[in-house]
């Protein structure tokens, strides 16, 4: 059975067509056709505290895409969230009362733990020990959520309204970076081994830019000489020496910068990248809901 999943996020919107399949005991989401378009919203809601008509008309026109090829691809089901960006746009409901009416797709706005509770879904599909105890940092344009794993149990878990755009922008209160810290302080055990996690477009870029192969982990030393390399560039030099699309180019150094921020708090020198992410979470929790 096919599922569609659109996450509407504060720098890209994307439409994932997938299925659940069993290898075994093993299930995983198999991924069908992946479709992203640069909507950028967290540039119009964290400048004006709203989206333009400008916007909202790519906005529209995106969500119109993403039910045409959902369409072609004949899901049984499709959801949508926004993230982030929505959250804090002023003209939200009005916003997606005009896609609701135009598209008829009713997109959800989805809390931080909420996000955070989907991403984490498909981790117990991914083959690693999990009573043992692990982080989760997910690192988007408009909030870092990271999530805490004590002997297989969530212990802990928080979203922060650092991201990727947000820096960009400069629309960060230096403080919290402090939050984090503080919070990492008195929420995770140090005195066991933690595996540490990371999902997103951004940590999935970093390690293809690094050249690893699939399961292999980034290492602290190698994001540090990435970040230093790129932070000197203009974004067209990223674009030109990394291969790096445009709305790419420009929020993978503030993404490494919080990586590394985290990295250093939890004094961990490497971050697994299992490629999975908000979309491939819906997907497992609509096939979940039909009890297949």
């Amino acid at each position: 059975m096919k599922f569609g999943a659109i996450d509407i996020g504060t720098n890209a919107a994307r439409l994932l067509v997938g299925e659940v399949c069993q290898d075994g005991q093993h299930h995983y989401v198999k991924k069908i056709s992946y479709t992203r378009i640069p909507l950028r919203l967290g540039d119009d809601v964290f400048d004006n505290g709203k989206i333009s008509k400008i916007k909202q008309g790519h906005f529209v026109d995106s969500i119109l895409a993403f039910k045409l090829i959902a369409g072609i691809f004949e899901v049984e089901e499709l959801r949508a969230v926004a993230t982030s960006a929505m959250r804090e746009a002023k003209n939200a409901d009005k916003v997606l009362s005009q896609i609701k009416s135009t598209t008829g797709i009713d997109i959800e706005v989805i809390s931080g733990q909420e996000e955070a509770e989907l991403i984490f879904g498909t981790f117990m599909l991914l083959d690693f020990d999990k009573k043992k105890s692990f982080i989760v940092v997910d690192v988007g344009g408009g909030s870092t959520e990271i999530s805490v794993f004590e002997n297989g149990t969530k212990t802990a878990a928080k979203s922060f309204e650092i991201g990727t755009i947000r820096l960009l922008k400069e629309k960060v209160n230096q403080s919290l970076w402090y939050d984090i810290s503080n919070w990492i302080k008195h929420n995770v055990d140090f005195s066991t081994n933690h595996q540490l996690f990371g999902t997103g477009g951004n940590i999935n870029k970093i390690h293809k830019i690094i050249g690893l192969k699939d399961k292999a982990p980034v290492d602290l030393k190698s994001m540090k000489k990435l970040f230093d390399n790129l932070k000197v560039l203009s974004v067209d030099e990223r674009i030109d020496r990394f291969q790096l699309k445009p709305d790419r180019a420009d929020v993978i150094v503030p993404a490494l910068s919080i990586y590394l921020h985290v990295m250093n708090e939890l004094n961990c020198n490497e971050v697994s990248v299992p490629k999975i992410g908000l979309s491939d979470g819906m997907i497992y929790e609509m096939y979940r809901r039909r009890g297949i």
